[in-house]
């Protein structure tokens, strides 16, 4: 039955999104070659994202990537909203035809992190994107915090990172219109606006998601599999976090086994959960708070990219004196 099941998952053709990070930096942040570095740049394809990624279209831009069009202008409303605002901001859009289309949305949280280039920096963005007026600040998402559903999730654009705010705090709107056939869905579950206008979109979740076998995990969004434990030797520095990963390949060769990148440690996330951000039922062990990707910060290489898993947050730590936890990963 579970063969069954991760053979139906690889039928879909889901794919985890790339970073597209293709360069590889030492523990204080100095570029070194990718090959046997274990790290996010050595195993990004270029082919994995369409050149030019982005595709402008009068006051949109197709996303070639991801299937999902957003607005060329990237502050259509010209000053930071309150959460709930920014739905009434997207009302008035569509009763207008913006763009001469009437379905835009306040896009989920994964689907505004799908933007982000962790190759990039100030903003996070492809090179050669075709976006106007990009803020390197915060910018809401439809998606609730489900650890404090007062709060909901936003994206910085200056690095990429991800963490919640109060609904009643202002930042940004990006408004997105189309289905993408890649891009998860956040989990969450129900909604939180008074109208129902914080539905989420995106590949639906499997139920159940992940299966057991042995002291491994497969994830059947991903196809990815993981350690069933998740806590390979306890908080380490990054590059020791990076020379574990090398040890179990070791001892366990039938398995290529690497530090995930932080798109690969985001794809097990479920905002409907929290501590851990996981969906109900998972099998994993020893689950944690932080853990460390594979993948340097685009903002300052000498820092890497972090998943805080109690939260479902994506955050940074210097490399040479924050201690994180590492979580294996390969393909399943």
């Amino acid at each position: 039955m579970n063969q069954n099941r991760i053979a139906a998952s690889r039928k879909l053709g889901l794919r985890i999104l790339a970073s597209g990070q293709n360069t590889c930096h030492a523990a204080d942040g100095s570029p070194i070659p990718c090959l046997g570095s274990g790290q996010d740049g050595e195993f990004f394809v270029a082919g994995d994202w369409p050149v030019p990624r982005f595709q402008q279209q009068g006051m949109m831009v197709l996303d070639q990537w991801t299937g999902l069009t957003w607005t060329t202008d990237a502050n259509p409303e010209e000053f930071p909203l309150l959460w709930q605002e920014c739905f009434d901001a997207v009302e008035e859009m569509n009763r207008e035809k913006y763009g001469g289309w009437d379905d835009w949305r306040m896009p989920g949280r994964r689907e505004l992190h799908s933007l982000i280039s962790f190759a990039a920096s100030r903003p996070a963005l492809a090179e050669e994107h075709p976006f106007r007026k990009v803020f390197l600040g915060w910018y809401w998402s439809s998606t609730t915090y489900a650890g404090q559903t007062a709060y909901a999730w936003r994206v910085h654009m200056e690095g990429g990172r991800m963490f919640f705010g109060s609904k009643n705090e202002s930042s940004l709107l990006w408004p997105v219109r189309g289905e993408s056939p890649i891009v998860p869905a956040s989990g969450q579950a129900g909604t939180y606006d008074p109208k129902g206008r914080d539905a989420q979109h995106g590949v639906v979740l499997p139920d159940p998601r992940f299966v057991l076998e042995d002291e491994s995990v497969v994830d059947l969004l991903a196809g990815l599999r993981w350690l069933r434990r998740a806590d390979l030797c306890g908080p380490v520095s990054w590059q020791q976090a990076l020379e574990r990963v090398v040890e179990l390949r070791r001892v366990s060769p039938q398995r290529a086994w690497r530090l995930p990148s932080i798109r690969e440690l985001d794809s097990l996330t479920d905002a409907s959960r929290s501590f851990p951000a996981l969906a109900a039922g998972h099998p994993f062990q020893e689950t944690g708070d932080g853990y460390w990707s594979s993948t340097s910060s685009s903002f300052a290489c000498d820092w890497a990219m972090v998943l805080y898993l109690g939260k479902g947050a994506v955050g940074v730590g210097y490399k040479q004196g924050d201690p994180f936890l590492a979580w294996p990963v390969c393909d399943g």
